[in-house]
C-alpha cells in the first residue's frame, strides 16, 4: 500500500484473517459509520475501510470535480484501493450509495470480486411509471434546491430525518454532524449524482452474488426497490431486517451483524 493511496482515502486495515472484506460508507458520511460492524469481521477477514475525498479524513485536494461528475469515479476510487493493496476475492459492504459505486466497480472489474454486499442499496430514487423509488422528481429537486441555499439547514432537517428512530435522537444528531463535517462543494456534487442517477439497467450486468439488505421501514429506500433489485440481479439474495430507517448498521447493528454473517456462512 502506497503512502499516496493511503493517505489519499485515509484506509484502515485490521483483522487476522486474509480475505478481505472492504467496508465504504454512503454519502455524507465516513469510515466511522462503520465501527459498530466491521469488529465482528476481524477475527477471519482482512477488514478494510476508507473514506471517499471530501469525506472524513481523506484528502480534499484530490478532489476531482470532472473525476466525480458520476458514481464511476468513485468505483474508481475502489478499484484504485484494490490495485494497490493487491485485494483479491473481495467482499464488497456498501452502504446507501456505495451498494452502486461497488456494483459498478465489479462490473468492470468481476474478477477483482467474490460477492456483493449492499445495506439499503436503490438503483434509482425517482418514481418512474413501472417503477417506486420512493421520491418524486419535484421533491428530488427541491432537496438540492435546498441544500444549495442552506446546507447546514438541510443537514439539520434531514438527519434525523434519514436516520428514523425518532426515540433515539442521538443517531440523528450524528448523522447531521456527518454531513455539516463533509466539505460543502463535494456533498453537493454527490448528492446530485447520488439521488439523480439511474443505476437500473447495471443491475443485469453483475456477475457476482449479492445480498440485498433492506430495512422494513426505510423512507430513503423502501421494501419496494429492494424487491426489484432482486428481481432483475441474477445470483441476488434479499433480506428484510426488522430495522427502522436507512442506516441500519448505525440504529441496529447486532441485525446487521447477523444478516450479513449468515449470508457469508450459508453461501456456496
Amino acid at each position: 500500500m502506497t503512502p499516496t493511496i493511503r493517505n489519499r482515502y485515509n484506509i484502515t486495515v485490521t483483522g487476522n484473517g486474509t480475505q478481505p472484506i472492504l467496508f465504504a460508507h454512503g454519502f455524507g458520511c465516513d469510515q466511522t459509520m462503520w465501527r459498530y460492524v466491521a469488529p465482528a469481521f476481524e477475527a477471519h477477514y482482512q477488514v478494510i475501510r476508507f473514506d471517499y475525498i471530501g469525506h472524513g479524513k481523506a484528502s480534499l485536494g484530490a478532489y476531482n470535480r470532472e473525476r466525480y461528475a458520476s458514481l464511476q469515479g468513485y468505483a474508481q476510487d475502489v478499484l484504485d484501493i484494490c490495485h494497490d493493496l493487491d485485494l483479491n476475492e473481495v467482499i464488497f459492504v456498501g452502504h446507501s450509495v456505495s451498494s452502486m459505486i461497488g456494483l459498478l466497480a465489479s462490473i468492470q472489474e468481476p474478477n477483482r470480486f467474490e460477492r456483493l454486499i449492499m445495506v439499503s442499496p436503490s438503483p434509482h430514487y425517482i418514481n418512474e411509471e413501472d417503477y417506486t423509488g420512493g421520491f418524486e422528481r419535484v421533491d428530488i429537486e427541491e432537496l438540492l434546491d435546498t441544500m444549495d441555499s442552506n446546507f447546514f439547514g438541510w443537514a439539520t432537517v434531514m438527519g434525523p430525518a434519514i436516520m428514523a428512530n425518532a426515540e433515539r435522537p442521538e443517531l440523528g444528531r450524528e448523522l447531521t454532524q456527518s454531513f455539516c463535517a463533509t466539505d460543502q462543494q463535494v456533498a453537493q456534487q454527490f448528492a446530485r449524482v447520488t439521488f439523480l442517477g439511474d443505476n437500473r439497467l447495471d443491475l443485469v450486468k453483475v456477475g457476482r452474488p449479492t445480498l440485498i439488505i433492506q430495512s422494513i421501514a426505510d423512507d430513503i429506500a423502501p421494501v419496494a426497490v429492494g424487491e426489484y433489485m432482486a428481481q432483475h440481479m441474477p445470483q441476488s439474495t434479499l433480506r428484510v431486517i426488522e430495522v427502522q430507517g436507512h442506516s441500519p448498521h448505525l440504529s441496529d447493528p447486532t441485525e446487521t451483524i447477523a444478516a450479513i454473517q449468515h449470508y457469508l456462512q450459508t453461501a456456496n
